[in-house]
């Protein structure tokens, strides 16, 4: 029997991550990218983990997701380089801060709790075994160190230390719902009360920045919400931890042994990015030169003035999608060859720059920094919001490739600090605004299931809303195969609540003219300016 080449066993994960035939994939991978054989962003952050943890092989996930054809990208797979040895850190050991966590303790200090406190919660219908629940949780700290870890003052800023044991508190919520408003929805409504308190959650001395909150709804459900930290984790940590919690929670209610072994921790897998990617990072100053040219700043305030320093204080709009449209967006994707993610993303650029009057944008888009298996499964702050170029021009499907090449270029700059970055472009820092960013996307409808099932259980997930904003306008895609909706978090200090009911009416508009064109139409053909649209632009130097 042949021994498979690293190039068909690379293939074959291909096929499974994808979900199509292996004996069919080789073909179309001759001459088709990633993306337009059924791979997203979330299928290839699992290829590359799955590459690397079983073939010991690094795959470039930038690349991935670019236009090259899928057979070439997985041909120039390289061994993954051993991880750099760290010096050992037992527990309690005062240990330097990983990227991301800086910002958002510093985030904390200058604008509270809320401004950095994020909810991920799960409706759970059907019998809650409250003692499973608990030893799932103690088995979860004890697995990762993520969720051990605490912040501390020290004379040369803040120091993390990670403790021996802590199992994530459960606290228990009586009455959740009581004035917390929500307009008669229960989940809005304690989404509501935890914001409320969320210094008192993420925010005590000497303990993890996190807890999960069990509250009872009506019917006999119940609704169990992870709030977190941003210097704790990101949204695809807190994706991960639910689908260890609930996986835990079957073994435990049908009395088998739970999984307890230790998971690399941060540090080490930290070590292991720096160690996989070949080349090393990318300088700021060429990434900047791909931007140069684009606005440094959209400002959908529409000529009003902006606060001087920009207040994190949020808003939201749930945005709900037909099937109709849904399917449209998905047969267009298909069409141009990219994930359905990119028209969403297309259609968020379209109806900004028409609000704007731009023919180019800057949209900050959310893409994980987790180039190992170690980190795939490491509760960790590794997702950066990177400025993507979005040109406004060309026919339909050109324009769609476009953003979809645009993503990819950022998504290989994951690791450039914005500010850097902003320096080389030669923008000032203006307190006023988010630099780079002040429109952003994301697309976290691939992290989570719509609906898990756990014992006897039916989980059914919602992201809730802390009450802040690191953007004036973002756009979020929460769930898209059943039920879609998006949501649109706003800055009512920049973006009235009426201007963004408007707005997510032109988002609308545009994702609606995107899917009903043909493939040629020109893009600036297919929406008029809005009436009182601006050119609000702040060029680069």
């Amino acid at each position: 029997m042949l021994t498979p080449t690293p190039l068909e066993e690379l293939l074959d994960l291909a096929a499974d991550v994808i979900g199509c035939d292996r004996r069919a994939l080789p073909a179309g991978a001759a001459g088709s990218p990633f993306i337009t054989l059924g791979g997203g962003l979330a299928q290839a952050v699992r290829l590359q983990a799955r590459a690397g943890r079983q073939l010991g092989l690094a795959v470039d996930l930038a690349q991935l997701l670019g236009p090259a054809p899928l057979a070439d990208v997985l041909a120039r797979a390289v061994p993954v380089p051993a991880a750099a040895p760290g010096p050992p850190a037992g527990a309690g050991a005062v240990r330097a801060l990983l990227p991301g966590q800086r910002a958002a303790l510093a985030a904390e200090r200058a604008a509270g709790a809320g401004a950095v406190c994020r909810v991920l919660s799960a409706e759970l219908a059907g019998p809650l075994d409250a003692g499973a629940l608990r030893r799932v949780l103690t088995a979860l700290g004890a697995r990762h160190e993520g969720l051990r870890t605490v912040f501390a003052d020290a004379p040369h800023g803040p120091v993390r230390r990670v403790l021996a044991a802590c199992a994530p508190p459960l606290v228990t919520l009586e009455a959740a719902g009581a004035g917390a408003g929500g307009g008669g929805d229960p989940v809005a409504a304690v989404h509501g009360y935890l914001a409320a308190r969320a210094r008192q959650l993420v925010g005590r001395p000497g303990r993890p920045p996190l807890a999960f909150a069990l509250g009872r709804l009506a019917g006999g459900a119940h609704l169990l919400s992870f709030v977190y930290h941003d210097a704790v984790a990101d949204s695809w940590s807190a994706a991960l931890l639910w689908q260890e919690l609930l996986a835990d929670y079957d073994r435990a209610v049908h009395r088998r042994p739970l999984v307890r072994g230790l998971r690399p921790g941060p540090d080490t897998a930290g070590r292991a990015v720096v160690a996989a990617r070949p080349g090393g990072l990318r300088a700021a100053g060429e990434r900047a030169e791909r931007l140069r040219g684009f606005p440094a700043a959209v400002d959908l305030a529409e000529g009003a003035p902006r606060p001087a320093v920009f207040d994190v204080r949020g808003e939201r709009l749930h945005v709900g999608l037909d099937v109709r449209l849904r399917d449209a967006a998905d047969a267009t994707a298909r069409r141009a060859g990219v994930p359905h993610g990119t028209v969403l993303l297309a259609a968020w650029a379209l109806a900004v720059g028409r609000r704007a009057g731009l023919e180019r944008l800057l949209v900050g888009c959310e893409v994980p920094r987790r180039a190992t298996a170690a980190l795939l499964g490491t509760p960790a702050p590794c997702s950066a919001t990177v400025p993507v170029g979005c040109e406004l021009e060309g026919g339909v499907d050109y324009f769609l490739r476009g953003v979809a090449c645009a993503f990819s270029e950022a998504l290989g700059c994951a690791d450039l600090d914005t500010a850097e970055l902003a320096r080389e472009l030669g923008v000032r820092p203006d307190r006023s605004r988010p630099v780079l960013t002040p429109v952003t996307f994301a697309a976290r409808d691939e992290l989570l299931p719509a609906h898990v099932r756990a014992g006897d259980l039916s989980a059914r997930f919602h992201h809730g809303h802390a009450g802040a904003v690191t953007a004036d306008a973002a756009l979020t895609v929460l769930r898209w195969r059943e039920d879609p909706l998006l949501r649109l978090e706003f800055a009512p200090a920049v973006l009235s609540r009426t201007r963004a009911v408007r707005l997510a009416g032109e988002l609308r508009g545009a994702l609606a003219a995107l899917t009903a064109a043909s493939p040629h139409t020109p893009v600036e053909d297919l929406l008029p300016a809005p009436a009182g649209a601006r050119d609000l632009a702040l060029p680069l130097s």
